[in-house]
């Protein structure tokens, strides 16, 4: 399994988090996730202009093995979505940590200091 990078935050729900100019919020699933679910064959994802709240179900990807839903790290509105995945969902199977699922402008960027650093990200999913 890759190393989970350092400039990144993660949820519990292992979505990765990355703060951008504009208080914009790149999210992904992790490698972990990816490992675990297996081969990736449809990425459900949110329209753009969508409201949500910080830890609310967001998009879904489901897999040859199972199907999981995916929430949002912070409160804002989904301002883009990472189109390409419709076609190739299995992106996110080869580079989980490169391939980002949808982005958010925060309303309060300071939401994502709840979520965990890798190293605390790395010893939940090694329990």
């Amino acid at each position: 399994m890759k190393q989970n990078p350092e400039n990144l935050k993660y949820a519990s729900t292992h979505e990765w988090a990355l703060l951008e100019a504009g208080q914009i919020v790149r999210v992904g699933i992790t490698d972990f996730a990816q490992s675990e679910l297996g081969d990736i064959v449809f990425i459900g994802l949110p329209d753009v202009g969508r409201e949500v709240s910080a830890k609310e179900q967001l998009a879904v990807v489901e897999s040859v093995k199972t199907a999981s839903d995916l929430y949002s790290p912070v409160t804002g509105t989904v301002v883009e979505v990472n189109d390409s995945l419709v076609d190739a969902p299995e992106q996110v199977n080869d580079d989980a940590f490169g391939t980002w699922l949808f982005c958010i402008k925060a309303d309060d960027p300071s939401e994502l200091e709840q979520l965990m650093d890798a190293g605390a990200y790395q010893s939940m999913t090694e329990e």
